[in-house]
């Protein structure tokens, strides 16, 4: 199978990053690596010219949408197969097999042209949602793998895994390797290329041209293969793909020897972009994948107990921080699952669905109640075990489960008016930012007029936050014999500076008699990040606070 370019693919989920596309290498059968037409012979290495270990590992599943697609339609694997964005003459086809490329069938042509050139080719589409299962599916399986495992955000089938640190546990990579084929291969998904080295685009890249396991033994020897795979493995935009190929430009070392200048020019910034990670420039750490747990509460009657009340309380008692749980994820529960452990050790499954997603528990407790009526049990119950699965929750939904919250703002509010009314109007207060010159006076304290319910942002990237003291607290004199280490600042049990970095000098206050303070970092044994200044007036050192 081939597979080509989806709209907005990129490496490592880079947004509007058009060139990562899905790619595969011809041949058939697994367990052997037969030369691509025009591409590099990369022979499966056994040793190793330096002690350096792989750390990095690509995983690729070529086409896995036209996968998705044979596995609906088996008869259609003997024919020229796509899959197309929309079921429509012109539609785009998205993943092309083998058999179509061989036919000059390619990604980015519109299915009435790709008729034209060959009646046989058979086309569907795939449903994203029926994708993004399988790649959770395959990221869980992964997991059991490596923990660091990063599906790439817009190109299904594309998992990179870290092998760093997993020398005691995998000792021979190439097994490890084939561990992972063999568990994907159980999945139904075949033809799988698996290449362990040193960079996120190059073992990309080589996992793109070869089927089975390629152990890249150096960083030269992985720069080496990378640089011989044909740029039309990667799945370019057609566009830029043929006009590199009118200047004889067909891998990628042929593409790294253009001038990055003059490549965004001419091409754009997706272009320079791409020339920049093939060099290597991308160290991004792997975005970890993370699988939700499912959400399973179970208690153990410490007496057995028949009795359906007092079950059903039990079960209220355990549904509601399930209930709790799907609605922080965004969910609602589509399906509850009740078990219940007989003392002669016998189980009972019951499943009740709600009409509709929903996180109404008395609507859920009414369905059970209902169920149990039903049920005739054999003999009292010593376990009981509730299994909910939700789906994507409406946002009138979260909000009406607001509506009782476990937090009761109600109650947070008499107990503010109670302290106000004891130790005055300001004695609750929260800081507001100001625009003041001094960092002790660049916030204010203001009443706070009523709770809220927190709505915190996803920060983009983790940054250090300085904690100012409202006061800064004078510090003991800097030893004239010592530089930027030994300082005590804040005793011996915090250790001596290490480092100071700076200074940072803010001046002004001329009105008020003039300010000049020396701002500095003060970095001590113990790992604190101490923020300190010199007062040039009164020549003295304080403390404004910390960094975190």
């Amino acid at each position: 199978m081939d597979s080509g370019k989806q709209p907005g693919t990129g490496l490592g989920g880079g947004a509007g990053s058009w060139w990562l596309a899905a790619g595969s290498r011809p041949g058939e059968a697994t367990g052997h690596r037969p030369p691509a037409t025009g591409s590099p012979t990369l022979p499966r290495t056994r040793g190793r010219e330096t002690g350096d270990r792989p750390h990095l590992v690509c995983v690729h599943v070529p086409a896995l949408p036209l996968q998705l697609l044979l596995q609906r339609h088996p008869t259609w694997r003997d024919r020229p197969t796509a899959v197309v964005d929309r079921d429509s003459p012109q539609g785009k086809l998205l993943w092309v097999s083998e058999r179509a490329r061989r036919r000059h069938i390619l990604p980015g042509m519109r299915w009435a042209s790709a008729l034209a050139l060959d009646q046989e080719l058979a086309a569907g589409t795939v449903s994203a949602a029926e994708i993004q299962d399988t790649v959770e599916n395959l990221t869980e399986r992964l997991l059991h793998a490596s923990p660091d495992v990063e599906p790439a955000a817009d190109e299904p089938g594309v998992f990179w895994l870290s092998c760093a640190g997993l020398e005691r546990l995998a000792p021979c990579l190439e097994s490890w390797c084939g561990g992972i084929e063999a568990s994907l291969e159980r999945a139904g998904f075949r033809a799988l290329g698996i290449a362990a080295g040193f960079t996120r685009f190059g073992v990309y890249a080589i996992a793109r041209v070869w089927r089975g396991i390629t152990i890249l033994e150096s960083p030269a020897r992985e720069r080496e293969q990378a640089h011989r795979v044909p740029l039309r493995r990667l799945g370019i935009e057609p566009d830029l793909r043929d006009a590199l190929a009118r200047l004889g430009i067909d891998t990628v070392g042929q593409f790294l020897k253009l001038p990055a200048a003059g490549l965004a020019e001419r091409f754009g910034q997706d272009a320079y972009h791409l020339h920049r990670l093939a060099l290597g420039d991308d160290a991004t750490p792997l975005d970890r994948a993370t699988v939700e747990e499912p959400l399973v509460r179970a208690f153990d009657l410490e007496q057995p107990d028949g009795d359906r009340n007092r079950l059903l309380f039990l079960i209220k008692q355990l549904l509601d921080p399930l209930l709790t749980e799907l609605a922080t994820r965004g969910e609602a529960l589509r399906e509850l699952t009740l078990e219940l452990l007989i003392e002669t050790g016998q189980r009972i499954h019951e499943t009740v669905r709600p009409a509709r997603p929903t996180l109404d528990g008395g609507q859920l407790i009414e369905l059970l109640r209902l169920r149990l009526e039903g049920v005739a049990l054999p003999a009292r119950v010593d376990e009981v075990r509730l299994d909910v699965e939700g789906s994507a929750a409406e946002e009138e939904q979260l909000q009406l489960f607001r509506i009782n919250p476990r937090r009761d703002l109600a109650a947070a509010e008499r107990a503010l008016a109670r302290l106000r009314a004891e130790l005055g109007e300001t004695a609750v207060v929260r800081a507001r930012s100001a625009d003041r010159h001094l960092p002790e006076g660049a916030f204010l304290w203001e009443p706070i007029p009523h709770l809220e319910f927190p709505a915190p942002n996803e920060p983009a990237e983790l940054r250090m936050i300085r904690r100012i003291l409202v006061r800064p607290r004078a510090l003991p004199p800097k030893s004239h014999h010592l530089r930027d280490d030994g300082w005590l600042i804040r005793g011996a049990g915090h250790g001596a500076v290490t480092r100071l970095i700076g200074p940072y000098v803010l001046t002004g206050g001329w009105w008020t008699g003039g300010v000049e303070r020396h701002y500095h970092f003060a970095e001590t044994r113990t790992g604190e990040l101490l923020w300190v200044y010199l007062d040039r007036a009164r020549d003295r050192w304080f403390l404004q606070g910390g960094v975190e």
